[in-house]
């Protein structure tokens, strides 16, 4: 694509982004009343769907408001970082052969320094906030972000071997034959796991689990400010998903569908499947996650990475 061409497709997925962060706010209620046998939003349009605007109106009318007893600058600007972090990380994604803003040969990295990134909004948050409760929420979500960032890269390490590239395009590229899903299995689960903890999804959101700390590191936000946060974790969500469909799903292949179209409905039913894990699985507590990390991610990865290198080496050999 032309430099014209490349400011208009990004221009294009900020909007579909931002876009569909706001309509999975309504897609997961909705999808939630349905597995939980109850109505969702049902009162605004048809299917609630007018749900979305309503909420839109609701938070853009309040009172911006900042604690007097906050530090003014960081606390307006954290919510800010988490949605830029959130959709730098769409600059390296590839939706089709020729649809992506960058190729970069480190794309992979970029993905995950982004993701690293975002774990000072939550910080800067629970820190400027200047109150016990948002403290204790961003203290958590700099213990669970910062642990699962490292089962995350080491779960991908098994792609980058088989592929021998960073490169995102290449690594669709190479699962023409064989999707990674079914080689990297053990990457594929230790990664999704990652995922959902990166992004502090339920069933593992401690950083913010209100029966322990109010609303954690944004007990004091509201507003558009409260919506910023709310956005960067649908955000999250929407790329996780994306990642998941480049690295282990073949990202846009696919027969006789257009590839755009393929890569939709892969991170749609992953969009599902996140939805179907907050309606199923109970909060655990916060050593339990922590341990879940250490004593199994982290085992589970080193197997992948073991297991990996040694089918290489085979295949190399042979």
């Amino acid at each position: 694509m032309s430099e014209l061409d490349t400011i208009g497709f990004g221009l294009i997925l900020i909007a579909a982004a931002v876009g569909g962060a706001a309509i999975l706010t309504w897609f997961e209620r909705r999808l939630l009343g349905v597995w939980q046998d109850r109505y969702g939003p049902n009162r605004l349009g048809p299917f609630g769907a007018l749900q979305v605007m309503a909420d839109m109106i609701k938070l853009l009318t309040k009172h911006d408001w900042v604690p007097p007893f906050a530090d003014r600058a960081v606390f307006v600007f954290a919510p800010t970082a988490i949605v830029v972090a959130m959709l730098l990380g769409f600059a390296v994604v590839p939706f089709g052969p020729e649809l992506y803003i960058l190729d970069l040969n480190i794309g992979l990295l970029f993905f995950l320094g982004m993701t690293s990134l975002a774990v000072y909004s939550v910080l800067l948050a629970g820190l400027a906030s200047n109150n016990k409760y948002a403290l204790l929420g961003g203290l958590r979500s700099a213990a669970q972000m910062v642990s699962y960032e490292v089962f995350m890269g080491l779960s991908l390490m098994g792609v980058v071997m088989l592929t021998g590239s960073f490169s995102l395009r290449a690594i669709v590229e190479a699962q023409r034959d064989l999707w990674y899903c079914i080689p990297q299995f053990l990457g594929l689960f230790t990664f999704l796991i990652a995922g959902i903890a990166e992004s502090h999804r339920l069933p593992f959101d401690l950083p913010e689990a209100e029966h322990e700390l109010t609303a954690g590191f944004h007990t004091e936000y509201g507003g558009m400010k409260f919506a910023m946060f709310m956005l960067g974790e649908y955000l999250g969500l929407l790329l996780i998903s994306c990642m998941i469909t480049t690295l282990f799903f073949g990202g846009w292949l696919g027969p006789w569908l257009p590839p755009i179209v393929w890569f939709s409905i892969k991170v749609f039913a992953l969009i599902c499947f996140f939805i179907l894990l907050r309606a199923a699985i109970p909060r655990p507590r916060y050593d339990q996650l922590m341990a879940l990390g250490w004593k199994v991610m982290l085992p589970l990865t080193l197997l992948n990475l073991l297991l990996t290198g040694v089918i290489a080496l085979l295949l190399e050999g042979a």
